[in-house]
């Protein structure tokens, strides 16, 4: 076969970097960056860089198993992808006809190329049950509320001529996260012209210690600072007049509603000077064109809707929306994925598990109607309100990845088929009944528009190599769908590619031969059509908000567990945890395995400040237990002055694949053991609190860790 060069788009992240790939006889050798990558330029983070070492693992899934013995007995058969499909087939049959298509659930992994293709198979296979670990809880909020508030998603325009004077990051590290596309690289170079740069975050993070300002919010308070940031730009009159007037609903109601929301009073609630919130505020206001990056720390409270609303609205009183170097709604360019949602049953739809009572999650005016992570596990484990039998997990860890992996292990073990297509053996695997092989980036072709949800530009992945017999996930589903003669069952994905592109008189062929189409972006395209809202302006005052029960108008309202609302469990609990944070060499919970991206963090590490660690008697390195109500961890202290002194700062997604017998140390450094699933939920949304909880640390005695 010899030696050849390619391009594509590195995917072992959902970021998006050009790639050129090398391959020598069928097999990736190396990767580097495409420097005519019109969002990368050539820079590639070290996953994309190690993409070798991924593929070419020595403990890839290569083929299909079928369980033998008992359920995480680890034992395990080899068999055809014929044997495996046809066997999966009819035990979905077998539950749909005598328990009813909602007894089969879907689960899958944040930002991966079947995302949408899940929902597809889901509406098909008529379950209303699917979910991804981060919705309620990460990203969903956001693009919901920017299509309440704006009439569609935005993004920062790091790419046009006109570059950002200020950019404000809000709970958010895009210098290690690299998120949906909107990459580490662009937002550096952004931030290297004479931009001025505000970082609100708990943690001093790579992104924040590159900032002009840094406010360590208190977790979960980050409502009471945006509504105090409004404040201060309206009564200092320092917003867009001009915008404001012509281009915005509910304005006079925000002036009245905000006036008890002043610095002073966020002071006391947030942790951060009256002053600094002011010169925050003045800062964004007065620097235009302004960005406002936001994360997912905003998102994983019980007030997620109200705390995204409150930072929405900062775009719009300032006018830093639609317009060359501010925050610019998405173009998108593909059409819509064809996600068969009118193949579900409206009778189907109702049986939704939460969709009846959090209703931008899984009700019909949700972005992607899906279910309530909670509820769906307790159905496996009680049967309530009825049992799900089935899960088919798509490229996702849930005992690491979602909160209460107890109560998670407990659902898992109840079922009567779990079925897991991944890369390698996890310890979610590790349960099923199938594991199936699934294909890394560099074997597998899809189609994409960059920034995700935006669509300003539209890559085609080129399929690359071939690893054993393993598959691209959406063709896993299409076999299925073939076996189960669902509805959309003659259409492939790669027919949906030249489906998504015949707007553009184009075919995924015609894509991969240029990698890209990037037509360029029209800004202000509000002037032409107004804003896809029922106003046709951007609404301050929620319409939509109010016809559905939820308040109209950005509120407050303190976390469920904090030093406030909980003073006694505080005493035992004298921390304040947050978890989460990203790091460069793995994505969430996957990569362990490979020693060339291990090397670099080797040990499960807690954060914590220089005095707190100096006052408990742990030195840099020591072993230490973080605990919380509901369980303890072992990790390794990182001493840092890069944090709040009263937060924790947590790694998650750990375990250790070099443990296979040992349960791969599931419960040994689980960041979610210490999280919490349960109510309070967030009435829209079904959020609950992963950050702001209560925790203590102490210096571990013994270096083995006993469970």
């Amino acid at each position: 076969m010899g030696s050849s060069i390619h391009k594509s788009v590195c995917r072992v992240c959902h970021g998006g970097c050009g790639a050129i790939v090398h391959l020598e006889d069928g097999r990736v050798v190396k990767v580097k960056g495409d420097p005519a990558s019109p969002v990368s330029r050539g820079w590639m983070c070290i996953k994309g860089l190690r993409s070798p070492d991924i593929a070419n693992h020595t403990d890839r899934l290569k083929k299909p198993l079928r369980r033998k013995g008992k359920r995480g007995g680890g034992q395990w058969e080899e068999i055809s992808w014929e044997t495996a499909l046809d066997e999966i087939a009819a035990g979905l049959e077998g539950i749909r006809k005598n328990q009813g298509p909602e007894a089969i659930a879907l689960g899958q992994g944040t930002g991966r190329h079947h995302y949408l293709h899940v929902v597809r198979f889901a509406n098909a296979l008529g379950t209303p049950n699917w979910y991804e670990p981060g919705l309620a809880q990460c990203f969903i909020p956001r693009i919901t509320v920017s299509n309440l508030t704006y009439g569609g998603f935005v993004v920062a325009d790091y790419y046009g001529d006109v570059k950002p004077s200020c950019i404000m990051f809000w709970g958010h590290n895009p210098l290690i996260s690299n998120a949906d596309g909107e990459l580490a690289i662009a937002v550096q170079r952004a931030m290297g012209r004479n931009c001025r740069t505000i970082a609100i975050d708990p943690r001093r993070t790579e992104t924040a210690r590159k900032c002009d300002m840094w406010l360590p919010v208190r977790p979960g308070t980050d409502g009471a600072l945006a509504l105090a940031m409004i404040n201060t730009i309206i009564t200092k009159g320092i917003y867009d007049r001009g915008f404001v007037e012509e281009w915005t609903a509910g304005f006079d109601e925000l002036k009245e509603h905000i006036k008890p929301f002043t610095p002073q009073w966020a002071a006391g609630i947030t942790g951060i000077k009256a002053n600094d919130i002011e010169e925050a505020a003045t800062v964004y206001a007065t620097n235009s064109p302004a960005v406002l990056e936001w994360g997912l720390g905003i998102e994983q409270n019980i007030n997620s809707l109200q705390t995204v609303r409150a930072i929405a609205l900062l775009r719009a009183i300032t006018g830093n929306i639609d317009i060359p170097g501010g925050d610019i709604i998405g173009m998108q360019i593909l059409k819509s994925y064809p996600l068969l949602k009118e193949k579900l049953p409206p009778e189907s739809s109702k049986k939704r598990l939460g969709g009846e009572e959090f209703k931008l999650l899984g009700g019909w005016r949700a972005y992607i109607p899906s279910a309530h992570i909670p509820a769906l596990f307790r159905a496996m484990r009680e049967g309530v309100p009825y049992r799900i039998n089935a899960l088919l997990i798509f490229g996702n860890n849930p005992l690491l990845t979602v909160a209460n992996p107890r109560n998670v292990y407990e659902a898992l073990n109840r079922l009567d088929l779990l079925v897991v297509t991944d890369l390698f053996m996890t310890p979610t695997a590790a349960l099923a009944d199938y594991v199936l092989p699934a294909a890394f980036w560099t074997e597998t072709e899809h189609l994409f528009g960059f920034p995700l949800v935006a669509e300003n530009i539209a890559f085609a992945q080129p399929k690359l190599a071939q690893t054993g017999d393993c598959r691209q996930d959406e063709w896993i589903m299409d076999e299925l769908s073939k076996r189960l003669n669902l509805p959309g069952s003659d259409m492939t994905y790669r027919g949906i590619y030249d489906y998504q592109l015949s707007s553009m008189n184009m075919k995924f062929d015609d894509l991969l031969n240029s990698g890209h189409i990037y037509p360029g972006h029209r800004y202000r395209k509000y002037i032409k059509s107004g804003f896809r809202t029922p106003s046709g302006k951007v609404e301050l005052y929620s319409s939509v908000l109010k016809r559905m029960g939820y308040d109209p108008m950005p509120t407050y309202i303190e976390p469920p567990e904090s030093p406030v609302s909980t003073p006694e469990l505080y005493k035992d609990f004298p921390f304040i945890l947050i978890t989460g944070s990203r790091k460069r060499e793995f994505f969430h919970s996957e990569h362990r395995q490979v020693q060339s991206l291990r090397k670099y963090s080797p040990d499960p590490c807690a954060e914590i400040h220089g005095s707190a660690a100096k006052a408990l008697g742990i030195a840099e390195g020591d072993w230490i237990i973080v605990s919380s109500p509901r369980g303890e961890i072992s990790m390794k202290a990182k001493i840092t002055e890069n944090i709040h002194p009263s937060v924790i700062n947590v790694e998650h997604g750990w375990w250790f694949p070099e443990r296979p017998k040992e349960g791969f140390g599931l419960w040994e450094s689980n960041a979610n053991i210490l999280t919490n699933d349960s109510p309070p939920y967030n009435a829209a949304f079904g959020s609950y609190q992963l950050r702001g909880l209560l925790c203590n640390v102490k210096k571990r005695l013994f270096k083995k860790y006993v469970i």
